[in-house]
C-alpha cells in the first residue's frame, strides 16, 4: 500500500502527538513510520509521520490546522520525485554524480537541466540528453550576470536549484527568489576556511581533518543552515593540491547526502539549523 508523509511543525504544547495520532486513526491511516523533536529553548514542536491508507489530503490538513496551535505549519509531502536544476562551472565530479544518480534512480529528484557560467561540462550533460545552458559572465556585471541566470531558471518549474561547484558567490537579491530551496556544496568543514581556496587555508594550518558541508543558501556567504558534513583524514604528507583531491570524494558523498535528506523531506529549516530525522 502506497504511503504519504506528513510533516508538521509548530509551537510545543502538551499533547501535540496524540492529536495528531487521534487524527490519524479517525481516519482509518496506519503509522508506518513516526519521528518527533522538540526544540526546547524556542518551544518548536518537529513531527514527520509516514502513514498507509486511503487518504483524504485536504481534510486531514484543514482539521490538523484547526486542533494545532496557531499558525502551525502542516503539510503532506507531494509524492513525486522533486524537480531541480542544477549549477555548475568547471569541476565535473558533484554534477558527474548527480547525473549518474538521476539516471539509475537511485535520488529521488528529476534533473531539469544544467545551467553553467562555462562550457566546459556541457558535452558531459548532454550525454545525459539534458537540456544544458551556458549562460556566461563575461563582461557581465554580477546583477546582469544574475538577472540572465533568473531568465533561465523561470523556464522551469523546479523545485530547488542545486549548486554542484557554482564557483560564483550569489547575491543576496538572487537567494531571496529561493528560499530553503536552494543548496551548496561547500568544500570544507563549515564554519571553518569560508570563502575561497579552502585546502590551501587547510593545508597552511596543517589541519589532520578536512571536510565538505551541503547547506541551504541564505543571505550570508557560506553560513546556511546545515544539512550534512562529514570528513576525510589527511597528514603532513599530503600537499594542498592531495588535500583537494581527497576532498572532492568527500565533497561528492556529502552533497549526495544532503540532496537525499532534502529530497525525502526528512529536513526542517528552524532559524539558521536544521532539524533532521533520518
Amino acid at each position: 500500500m502506497a504511503t504519504r508523509i506528513l510533516l508538521i511543525s509548530c509551537t510545543d504544547q502538551k499533547g501535540l502527538v496524540s492529536t495528531v495520532t487521534g487524527c490519524l486513526h479517525q481516519r482509518d491511516l496506519n503509522i508506518v513510520s513516526n519521528w518527533e523533536f522538540v526544540e526546547s529553548d524556542k518551544g518548536r514542536f518537529f513531527m514527520r509521520t509516514e502513514v498507509a491508507g486511503t487518504l483524504d489530503a485536504s481534510d486531514l490538513l484543514r482539521e490538523l490546522r484547526e486542533r494545532l496551535p496557531t499558525g502551525a505549519d502542516v503539510r503532506i509531502a507531494e509524492d513525486r520525485k522533486k524537480r531541480i536544476l542544477i549549477f555548475a562551472t568547471k569541476e565535473p565530479h558533484c554534477l558527474g554524480d548527480l547525473l549518474v544518480r538521476c539516471a539509475f534512480n537511485e535520488l529521488n529528484a528529476e534533473i531539469l537541466g544544467v545551467i553553467s557560467n562555462h562550457n566546459t561540462l556541457g558535452e558531459m550533460v548532454q550525454r545525459f540528453g539534458l537540456p544544458f545552458h551556458h549562460v556566461s559572465h563575461d563582461g557581465l556585471t554580477r546583477e546582469a550576470h544574475e538577472a540572465a541566470l533568473l531568465d533561465v531558471v523561470a523556464t522551469y518549474d523546479a523545485d530547488y536549484l542545486v549548486l554542484a561547484k557554482f564557483m560564483r558567490i550569489l547575491t543576496p537579491g538572487f537567494v531571496s527568489h529561493f528560499r530553503n530551496r536552494m543548496i551548496n556544496i561547500h568544500h570544507s568543514f563549515l564554519p571553518a576556511f569560508m570563502g575561497a581556496n579552502p585546502y590551501r587555508q587547510a593545508y597552511e594550518r596543517g589541519v589532520k581533518l578536512i571536510g565538505a558541508t551541503g547547506h541551504f543558501v541564505n543571505e550570508s556567504l557560506d553560513e546556511g543552515p546545515i544539512i550534512a558534513q562529514d570528513v576525510a583524514v589527511v597528514g603532513h604528507q599530503n600537499s594542498a593540491r592531495q588535500m583537494a583531491k581527497a576532498g572532492r570524494n568527500v565533497e561528492t558523498i556529502v552533497l549526495a547526502r544532503a540532496l537525499e535528506l532534502v529530497f525525502n523531506d526528512r529536513v526542517f529549516v528552524s532559524d539558521n539549523k536544521t532539524v533532521i530525522f533520518d
